[in-house]
This record gives C-alpha cells, sequence and structure tokens, in this order.
C-alpha cells in the first residue's frame, strides 16, 4: 500500500483563522503527522469541488495541532489520540471549546526492512524491544544484530498512543518509556525512509504509510493469539491490536465554512477519501 504523498502549500493563508472570521474564504488546518496526506488529499477535492475556498493543510504532530487551535492560529486541529485534560484547561483559559470530531481509523503499523527475517511479533516482544529489555534481533528470532529502535517524537499522537497502548498496555499506572537509545524522528515518512535503508531498524507508523520498502510485522496480542497483518480488514473487524481513531477538533461546534470542510469529510465522498489513503472509515 503506498500512500500518494500530496503537497499542498497555500501561502496566502498564514495568518490562519482570522481570514474565515473576516469574510474570506479560508481554513487553516494544523496537526497530526499522521493525518496530514489525508487531510491535504481532502483539501485538494474540497477546492476542486468549491473553487471560492480555500484550505491550507500542513502537519507537525498532534500536540502542535492543539497548540494552534488553543492560540487561535488555526481553525481545524488533525490529532491521532484525545486532548488531554491538561490541554482542554489551557483552552478554557483561553476562551476556546475544543470540540471533538472522529473522522476516520486507523492501524498502527511495525515495520522493519524487508531483509529481516523476523515478520512475526507479540505485543510483549515489541513492548520489551521499544523499552529496550530485548536489544539483539536474535532474541526474537533473526540475526545477531543490534536492534536500532525507532520512534516518532514526544509531540507526536503517533508516539503517545504507541507508548501508552504497546508499551503500557493500556495500564494506566505503568511508567514504562522509550529505551534512551531509540532514535526520535520527526516524521512518519522519516521512519519509513530509516527502516528501508537500514536492516537492523524497527518502527511504527499509520499503515497508510507502508510500502514495498519496508515489511508490516504481524502482531499478536499474546502468544497463543493468532498473528495479524495492519490492514483495513483487520482493522475494521477488530483482529489487528494497534489500531485507534483519527480525529479533528475545533473550537465548539464546527460554523460556516469549517462547517463546510468537516461536513465534506465526513460525506460520502470525503469517506472514500479515507479509504483511498489507506486508512479505514468512519461513515462507511
Amino acid at each position: 500500500m503506498i500512500r500518494k504523498i500530496f503537497v499542498l502549500f497555500v501561502a496566502f493563508f498564514l495568518a490562519g483563522p482570522a481570514f474565515a472570521a473576516k469574510g474570506n474564504n479560508a481554513v487553516q488546518v494544523k496537526g497530526s503527522d499522521t493525518m496530514v496526506n489525508l487531510g491535504q488529499a481532502w483539501a485538494e477535492k474540497y477546492m476542486q469541488e468549491n473553487p471560492g475556498d480555500f484550505v491550507a493543510v500542513t502537519g507537525g504532530g498532534s500536540g502542535t495541532g492543539f497548540s494552534s487551535l488553543i492560540s487561535g492560529t488555526c481553525d481545524i486541529a488533525m490529532a491521532s489520540r484525545n486532548i488531554k485534560d491538561k490541554e482542554i484547561a489551557l483552552a478554557k483559559q483561553k476562551g476556546i471549546d475544543p470540540n471533538e470530531i472522529r473522522v476516520a481509523m486507523d492501524g498502527l503499523a511495525v515495520v522493519v526492512n524487508p531483509a529481516n527475517p523476523v515478520g512475526r511479533l507479540t505485543l510483549d516482544q515489541l513492548a520489551q524491544i521499544f523499552t529496550g529489555k530485548i536489544t539483539n534481533w536474535k532474541e526474537v528470532g533473526g540475526e545477531d544484530e543490534k536492534i536500532v529502535v525507532l520512534s516518532r517524537e514526544v509531540n507526536s499522537g503517533t508516539h503517545v498512543y504507541f507508548k501508552e497502548h504497546v508499551l503500557r498496555k493500556g495500564d494506566p499506572n505503568s511508567k514504562e518509556e522509550f529505551t534512551p537509545g531509540a532514535l526520535l524522528l520527526s516524521s512518519s515518512q522519516a521512519i519509513a525512509d530509516e527502516v528501508a535503508g537500514n536492516p537492523s531498524a524497527i518502527g511504527y507508523y499509520g499503515m497508510g504509510y507502508i510500502s514495498p520498502k519496508q515489511k508490516p510485522v504481524m502482531v499478536a496480542k499474546d502468544a497463543a493469539s493468532e498473528y495479524e497483518a495492519p490492514t483495513i480488514e483487520n482493522v475494521v473487524n477488530g483482529k489487528y491490536p494497534i489500531s485507534r481513531p483519527l480525529f479533528l477538533y475545533t473550537n465548539g461546534q464546527p460554523q460556516g465554512l469549517v462547517k463546510k470542510f468537516v461536513d465534506a469529510c465526513l460525506s460520502k465522498e470525503g469517506q472514500e477519501i479515507v479509504l483511498q489513503t489507506d486508512f479505514v472509515p468512519v461513515n462507511p
């Protein structure tokens, strides 16, 4: 599954939501790198059908999206995690009322280099690899090579989700962290590129980034469970154990042009784009 990467720069709209407030037909969308190609595909389709409107989409991570929404420098925040209580509190102080809209589902793929013989891992093995308790590929059936652990940076919703659901196994009292030796990379594409060029590397990203240059690992909940691949079908049927919802956040209930764009994302055409970019629709 090769995600087509769209590059969309709309230089006129760096001033953010002020344009919409002043009657200009512009929407600024920021946030999750996992969602940035999906957001840009939505924007491209939307502007084709609404040539008088403009939508600018940029990434930077879910945390960046929330910060921009709170500071009033974007109209919509894209997020691959729920907003945190402390972010809600800060938003309220700024007069912002974060409104959550689920727009898609995603499966997180764990990937290795195609030359790596390891193709199956349990959630426990993944937790031990990414926390540094397993450090050599021979410990999980691979070659006698040191494991190079790759992670998204801490501002990423993907980083947060992987830590909470894989490293900490959903236990709110767990204090497990990524190994200090992990290489923190700024984007999913950076992880894809590093895995493609490093036979010892292992990383993770939204399954829409999978290409023939990386090998997705089949994952099992435990040693007694079936190993499942990160596919749309397995996310829909709940078999793949590392999946999550994706969100758009607005300031209160969306109005005007923001509502028009959100409605387009949730429309039949918008959800077809979700499927085309290797995510799972919430409105089939």
